[in-house]
């Protein structure tokens, strides 16, 4: 999910591993705190969880997007960053790519402070994961033993909607390390939710299912035409519009998988094969949200 923001601040690969260095060497000995998850009572979280996206079927994708962003503020050049559940601080939660999470975070607030042998950073990614598999998405593996980190990693790291291909490999490949067939994979979560005006300048859904965990992204993307919508043209947040039903939207990032010929072959092979998508879907975001830990030290189980 893309970090989108009414005011964007873009910053260079050489900028980024500039202050990720300066804050790596000041602050790394505050910030990687005591791995401190054990596994808790998975099922009885399971239904919190769960409670909360009958109440409010938004929270899903919210979930979603949170461990995305809580997880995004890693940089492999860097070295830091990460989920560490420090979103609630500043200046994480002043990002305007984490606009409308404070949201999500709340809602979790109740899970969080019923079960305090779970790190927050653990608790926003089993959310996570339960909310795609209520949606009908693939049941992902959960690896926990996350910190609870005591310092923000730096902003900035999150991908841009309005941006193309070379931006997007610019941060999921040199900033994350993920190879083209992860990144259009991890895109695919836009099956869900949609865009809110006030928080990222752009408006609409994906798919005409927001709430159900899909390869309807890669679909809709090829087979409606696609049109710029006139009433975003040549502002900032200039998205497209389905020219059939004028319902749905797609973002600039969202139009780069289809120009460009890799990743366009990546979205013709999701389109045609949801398994493929799911299974592809499951590793990317394994990774994605083990980001700045080493993987083979959390543990990890299906059983929630």
């Amino acid at each position: 999910m893309f970090g989108t923001t009414l005011k964007r601040a873009m910053l260079g690969a050489g900028a980024g591993v500039g202050i990720g260095m300066a804050w790596k060497q000041q602050e790394v000995s505050a910030f990687w705190g005591k791995q401190t998850s054990p596994v808790s009572n998975l099922a009885a979280i399971r239904k919190q969880v769960e409670d909360l996206l009958d109440d409010r079927p938004q929270y899903g994708p919210e979930f979603v997007r949170l461990a995305w962003h809580s997880s995004g503020t890693y940089n492999r050049k860097a070295g830091n960053g990460g989920n560490r559940g420090t979103m609630d601080m500043e200046p994480e939660s002043k990002d305007g790519a984490n606009a409308g999470l404070g949201v999500p975070r709340s809602a979790l607030e109740q899970v969080v402070k019923a079960h305090p042998e779970m790190t927050k950073a653990d608790l926003w990614v089993l959310a996570s994961l339960i909310s795609i598999d209520a949606m009908g998405g693939p049941k992902i593996p959960f690896y926990y033993g996350r910190e609870a980190g005591k310092v923000c990693p730096p902003t900035g790291r999150l991908p841009d909607a309005a941006q193309g291909q070379d931006h997007i490999r610019a941060v999921f490949t040199e900033g994350y390390g993920f190879n083209d067939e992860e990144i259009v994979a991890l895109i695919g979560a836009h099956a869900i939710g949609g865009c809110n005006k006030d928080r990222s300048g752009f408006e609409g859904p994906w798919t005409h299912d927001p709430y159900g965990f899909t390869n309807s992204f890669y679909t809709e993307l090829l087979n409606k035409h696609w049109e710029i919508n006139p009433a975003t043209a040549g502002t900032p947040n200039q998205q497209y519009q389905d020219r059939e039903t004028k319902s749905l939207m797609m973002l600039p990032a969202d139009m780069a998988l289809v120009k460009d010929p890799v990743f366009l072959s990546w979205v013709k092979k999701y389109a045609a094969d949801e398994e493929l998508f799911f299974k592809n879907f499951t590793a990317a975001y394994v990774k994605l949200v083990n980001l700045g830990y080493d993987q083979s030290k959390l543990q990890v189980t299906s059983d929630y």
